[in-house]
Parts: C-alpha cells; structure tokens; sequence
C-alpha cells in the first residue's frame, strides 16, 4: 500500500467523481443524486485517496442515533487487490459504532460481509424495461408541492427506519428531470413516490404505500415523467403485490442484490415498501 495512503471525508466535486464510477460499474445513479445524498449526511461520504487522487470511496450516512446504512463501496480498477478497500471500509464503519448499519449487497459478496458481522434480512429485485400500460386504480395521486412536505415527511417516518427530512426535502424538490406524487383518501396520506433522471432511462423510489391501488395511482402518477424511457424499481422479493404490479407494466427483473444488516434488524413496515429509495442509501 502507498505510504501516501489516507481515508478522509470527500470533498466538494468528490461525490460527482464517485457516482461516476458508479455509473462505470453498471449501478445507474440518478442524474442529480449528490445534491440529496449530501443533504442526507454531510459526513457519511469518504474516500481513499493517495495524495490528492481518490482511489476508492465507501459511504456510511447516519440516520438518527441508532441507523446507518452503507454504499458506494468501490475502489477503482486500477487500485484493487491492494489492500485500500479494507481500509477504506474499515475507518468508515468506525464511524457508525453502536448503530446497526444496513446494505444493499450482490449476492455474490454475501458471504464477505456476513464475516463482517452482516446478516442476509431479504432479498430485492430490480425491475425494468419500458412500461406497456399505466396501472389502474380508484385514488388518484397528485404531485406534491415543495413547500408542502410536512405530511409526506411524517408517512415516511413511520415506514423507513429513521427520520430522513433534510435527505427527503432535497430527494422530493421538483427539479427537471424528477417528479414526487402522494396519494390520500379522507384527506390522509396513502403513499408517496419519487421517480428521477438516472443515466440510463428513470429510477422509482421511494415508492411507499398502504396498499396495491394506493401504489397503482402513484405508479400512474409518475411513469409519464418517463417520457417512453426504461423505468426501474427495486422492490422487495417478498412482496408479491409489488412484484404483480411491476410485471403487470411489463417490466421484467434485471439483477438482485440483498439487503443485510450488522446489528439488529430494524422493525420495517415491509407491506408498505413497493419500491426502496435507493441502494446505496437504504
């Protein structure tokens, strides 16, 4: 390993770099994502770096005092099999001490991070492909306002594992390229989703919901930000109304990974997670 060798918190302009990578590796961020990634945890990002050229990078974003959950981790090609990956995952974990921390792994890595303390919770698909039909539903989801969050923040509260406001305020902002719908019924919140730009065709997620026709009204929402582009979803392998509404879309499965924890568990609404945020944010 080069003497030269540090891991530190990324700096401006780092993050666009390391989604690039990203991007190499077939991970198809979303266009804008760093804007929203940094609100999420301004010290969750860091790479390694010999002298001032990053090498490698890993994220460990923080949520509330109990939850973390792990990405990014990518150490460039021509750096592996050096040693800078351990490294870098090890002076990052350190920051998380005490928490449970989550990932969003290949299936192929299970087993190296299971000898770090992780264990498999379940599984998730990517779905994709061009939607052929928008789904039918009784509610309609209309877009949401960005300066009426306050509603969409509290569900979303009560579905991911930890309070995510300043991430979901930058996340949900109706920039071009990304659309934000909610649904309700008696004047309460139903579900909500998130479709945006990615480099290849368009992301949904988060996409949140009571229940089937509520996520139907959010998929018919969003799809038509699309414009006839791919769309993805990563959705959970358990849950079969999830599934039944992808493939009634036309989407297909593209690839899995698993979602591990080290630590315990933390207590998710799974029947109301049609689609996850992101992998490499939880």
């Amino acid at each position: 390993m080069n003497s030269e060798f540090a891991v530190r918190s990324m700096r401006p302009g780092e993050l666009e770099l390391v989604l690039e990578w990203a991007r190499q590796e077939g991970w198809n961020p979303g266009l804008d994502d760093s804007l929203a990634f940094l609100e999420a945890d301004p010290s969750g990002f860091f790479v390694g770096a010999i002298g001032e050229v990053p090498v490698g990078s890993i994220s460990v974003v923080k949520y509330g005092d109990s939850f973390a959950f792990l990405g990014l981790y990518i150490v460039h090609p021509d750096f592996r099999g050096k040693g800078y990956g351990k490294a870098i995952w090890e002076a990052a974990i350190a920051t998380a001490e005490g928490r449970t921390i989550g990932l969003d792994g290949v299936a192929a890595q299970q087993e190296n991070y299971r000898r770090a303390g992780f264990e498999p919770a379940y599984t998730t698909l990517r779905y994709g492909g061009v939607p052929t039909t928008l789904p039918a539903s009784p509610l309609v989801a209309q877009p949401v306002l960005d300066s009426r969050l306050e509603g969409l923040l509290r569900y979303d509260s009560a579905v991911f594992p930890q309070p995510r406001e300043a991430f979901l305020a930058a996340w949900c902002t109706g920039r071009k390229g990304r659309r934000t719908a909610v649904v309700r019924k008696n004047h309460k919140i139903r579900g909500y989703g998130t479709i945006r730009r990615c480099y290849e065709g368009y992301k949904i997620g988060p996409l949140f919901a009571n229940d089937a026709d509520s996520a139907a009204a959010l998929l018919a929402e969003l799809i038509p930000e699309a414009k006839g582009a791919p769309v993805f979803i990563d959705i959970p392998a358990e849950h079969r109304e999830a599934i039944a509404l992808a493939e009634g879309l036309g989407l297909q499965p593209a690839f899995e990974t698993v979602r591990m924890y080290r630590g315990p568990a933390p207590a998710i609404p799974m029947k109301h997670v049609f689609g996850v945020t992101t992998l490499e944010l939880g």
